[in-house]
């Protein structure tokens, strides 16, 4: 992941080479080439997808392409970090370092095994949100991630996610699959991480974005910074409003969404949310070389 990038633009190697000083350690080797297992530790991938989207980002400002090109910025849950950075709302070793406490504040507010997210497939919102309420019983468990009209994630106790996947089939899910997460992102249980979140924000210069960001649990644009700083706060438990959000820029006239990064889940999304809408995901020296022509 990341290395072709880094390989084709000194712009994108000197990302992850001051995301590597920042950290402490070669986060780089482990993005480039190290196991799976390991760069998907929520403490690895937070900080690794955001220096991956970060370098795509410097690959296309190497090529005249730049984020105030665009009408607004947004991310899906630790994307919201590297949304922020690409507008220059955070510095990239501010970045980093929120990400790699983010990740590892959010694995150690609930222990292992006791927490679980599901993707109810083929259910709306209110339909994911009746589920939850069924299934919680006196524990946590809620709609975490609006994806997509047909795409809800839930997160809470361990219990009340599996109870709900009996119940979301039999309210018309076409699917309901646990999530392989180490934590129930998203959720009340994930009150520990938001105050050791608050209490990183405090000590961070954040600045007005170069455009603005369409905040996850707002679902419409911000750009006032001490907002930022307390919707970042909010989002560790509250619900990724992705579906509203890309609703939200559709109404403002927004035709084309690019998907900076690795993957291209979002694209997928996006496509299901703004019927019409150009997609483009850039992660690989090819597609920047597209975005240039």
């Amino acid at each position: 992941m990341g290395r072709a990038l880094a390989e084709a633009y000194p712009s994108a190697r000197a990302v992850f080479d001051e995301v590597d000083a920042a950290l402490g350690e070669k986060l780089s080797a482990l993005i480039f080439e190290g196991d799976i297992e390991t760069l998907t530790l929520t403490r690895n991938a937070q900080p690794a997808l955001m220096a991956t989207s970060i370098a795509a980002m410097a690959a296309l400002k190497s090529e005249g392409i730049t984020v105030s090109d665009a009408g607004f910025v947004a991310g899906h849950s630790l994307g919201e970090y590297s949304a922020l950075c690409a507008a220059g709302a955070l510095r990239l070793d501010d970045t980093a370092r929120l990400l790699r406490l983010r990740g590892e504040a959010m694995q150690a507010a609930v222990p292992v095994g006791e927490g679980a997210m599901a993707a109810l497939l083929g259910l709306d919102l209110a339909g994911a949100r009746e589920v939850a309420e069924e299934a919680a019983q006196g524990e946590t468990c809620q709609a975490a991630n609006d994806n997509d009209p047909s795409q809800v994630v839930i997160s809470g106790s361990r219990a009340a996610v599996e109870r709900a996947l009996d119940i979301a089939k039999a309210k018309g899910a076409k699917r309901a699959i646990l999530l392989p997460v180490s934590a129930p992102f998203h959720c009340a249980l994930m009150a520990p991480a938001a105050r050791a979140m608050a209490e990183a924000l405090e000590g961070v210069d954040i600045r007005e974005p170069a455009v603005p960001l369409v905040a996850n649990v707002r679902a419409e644009a911000v750009c006032d910074p001490a907002l930022i700083r307390s919707l970042l706060v909010d989002q560790v438990t509250g619900a990724v409003r992705w579906r509203e959000s890309v609703e939200f820029m559709a109404r403002e006239g927004v035709t084309e969404f690019w998907e900076i990064g690795a993957g291209k889940a979002l694209s997928g999304m996006i496509r299901r949310i703004a019927k019409g809408a150009e997609t483009r995901a850039i992660g690989t020296p090819e597609d920047v070389a597209a975005a240039k022509g």
